[in-house]
Parts: C-alpha cells; structure tokens; sequence
C-alpha cells in the first residue's frame, strides 16, 4: 500500500508495501511450545487463543491488556461486535484464565476497560487474583452528546498474584505546577522548587490521570490504530509495576505501544497481533525506537502535566521514511 501523502506536521507512521514484507520477516512463527528465550523482544502475529497454545509457564512479570471493548468496532477490516454483557463476560474468561499460567508468582496484572466493560473485567480479575486498585484516566478527546455525558474517561484494573509483586512508587512522579506557593517562615518553597519557567512541586502518583494526551496527528508515536494508547500511559505502568530486564507480554498488542515503551525502558517483551499490518506498524516503531528512546511527557525522570513541557530534546532523529528502511536492515 502506498505511503499516504500526509501534511508538512503530520507525523503519522504509515508502511509501505516494501516495509510490510521486510517487517513480516521479523514476526516469530509460534508453531509449537517454546522457551522463554525464543519470546524475547518478538512480536507474533496469530490469535491469541493460538498463541496460548505454544507459550511457556510462569516468564511474565507485567501482563498488560487492552482487549477490544464491548463495543463495535473496526479493526483494520476486523470487526468485533457488541455483545451481551454475560457473552462479553464469557469471552474475556476464554482467553483471561489460560493466560494465568504465563504469570509468575510475584506478577502484576494490567487491564483496560471503559465504563461498560469494567464490571465484567473486575469480576473475571476477582476469581484469579488480588485485586489492588482502579486506575482512571482522562482521554481529552471524546464525542459530545446532547443527552448523555461525554465519555472522556477509560480505566485500568491492577492486580497481582500474591501479596509479593513490584510497585515503584518513587519512579512514577508527577511534576505539578504550583499556582499558589507557599513559603515557611524563613521565606524558603515549602514542598516545591523554583526555575526559570516557573515553579513546581513533585506529587506522589495517584490513581487518577489527568496528564494523559491521546496519540494524534503531529505526534511521532501515532499511527493508524483506532484505539492506541499512549506511550506516556505504558511507561508509567511499566515504571511502576516493573524493573529493568523483566517481562512484559501483551496479548493484544495492536501498533505495539506496550513493546515500545518496554523496549524505551530497557524491559524485555513479547506481543501477539493478529492484525498483520498492526503488527508491522509494531515493528516498524520498535525499529525507530533504537535511534529515539523519548516518550512524551516524560523527562529527567519524572512525568509532566499535559502541555507543560514545551519541548523534549532529542539525541537522536526519527528515521520514518521508506527508503530508509533498508539501509536499517542491512545494518542489522
């Protein structure tokens, strides 16, 4: 397919038919059990009831989930359609209960939902594991409707294995303007600092997120996919929820947010897609992101409100052009 002409700012990623074929050859064919090793920073494109069949026990560290919605939906020519919510419910169980023997005891569990689908996800979570937590965050982009309230909010259910698991609090900082600083007695910021650009306040994390921005058109990271997460929002799971060199698998991977925040975040993961040219698109920004290790919204460490950090400096430009591709894989 070609590359679309796209506008001077438009930085959606797109791939050519050259870039179909030469990502398809870096899938991983799971045609039967494998070690935990053969996983390794690989995206496999297949179902993931097929998937199942061949992955190993007890590798993953953060199992993160973004299934289809109860929604309907198109997928790349792949619709899923509402159902009831007892066959909604049911389906998740299909899929949710074999994945458990890819935890490991110490495991975190990550899944998303909206308001229709969190109380079937919440009850599939409550036979298998602890639940720890809800996690609301805010999708600034969203419908209007006349009557109805809009729906600009999604939620993430975390849960572990057992009352041993990773949660790095002090990783996960939110930067926060102060808008009415206050001094102690000798004059000096209490709890914030001064800079040239203002004055801020670092805030322990919380489980509402309201410095979320939905990947879009003149940001590096969008791509096609009609539901993709941010990078910002995976790196803030992963930073919390996991340590350098651990595990992360993704069962329904779509454009790859979960791989490449991962890989950003020098973890180790693995994906499944069933959706060929999602895929691709994984690999294609899991490819890119060996010269570009940013992620929006987050810097020196800490993450910063929507809009509040004007520009992120880069050490290396994004190569995201066809012709480019080739010379990357000769090189490989």
């Amino acid at each position: 397919m070609p590359i679309k002409s796209l506008a001077p700012r438009n930085r959606t990623l797109h791939l050519s038919n050259p870039e179909i074929s030469q990502f398809k050859k870096r899938f991983l064919d799971l045609r039967e059990p494998c070690k935990v090793e053969t996983l390794v920073n690989k995206t496999i494109c297949c179902d993931i009831f097929e998937a199942l069949r061949y992955l190993p026990k007890g590798f993953v560290d953060l199992l993160f989930i973004d299934p289809p919605y109860n929604l309907t939906k198109d997928f790349n020519g792949a619709q899923f359609k509402e159902m009831t919510d007892v066959e909604y419910e049911q389906w998740l169980a299909s899929w949710f209960a074999p994945l458990m023997k890819t935890l490991k005891p110490t495991a975190s569990v990550y899944v998303c939902g909206d308001w229709k689908s969190s109380a079937a996800i919440y009850r599939i979570l409550s036979k298998h594991l602890h639940i720890r937590n809800r996690i609301t965050w805010e999708r600034e982009k969203g419908r209007g409707a006349k009557a109805n309230w809009k729906n600009c909010s999604e939620d993430i259910w975390f849960a572990t294995v057992s009352n041993e698991f990773t949660f790095n609090s002090d990783k996960v900082m939110l930067k926060r303007k102060v808008l009415a600083p206050y001094k102690d007695p000798n004059g000096a910021p209490k709890d914030w600092q001064e800079s040239e650009n203002g004055n801020y306040r670092l805030t322990c994390p919380s489980n509402l997120w309201t410095d979320m921005t939905i990947p879009f058109w003149s940001m590096p990271e969008n791509t096609v996919h009609p539901t993709q997460k941010p990078e910002k929002l995976l790196a803030k799971i992963l930073l919390a929820g996991s340590n350098e060199d651990d595990f992360i698998f993704d069962p329904f991977l779509g454009s790859g947010t979960t791989s490449v925040a991962a890989k950003k975040l020098s973890r180790r993961y693995c994906g499944v897609e069933m959706n060929e040219e999602y895929a691709c698109l994984a690999e294609k920004r899991l490819l890119l992101a060996e010269s570009d290790k940013t992620i929006q919204g987050y810097h020196d460490g800490v993450f910063w409100e929507r809009n509040s950090l004007s520009e992120q400096k880069k050490t290396n430009s994004q190569i995201d052009t066809a012709a480019d591709i080739p010379d990357l894989f000769a090189a490989m």
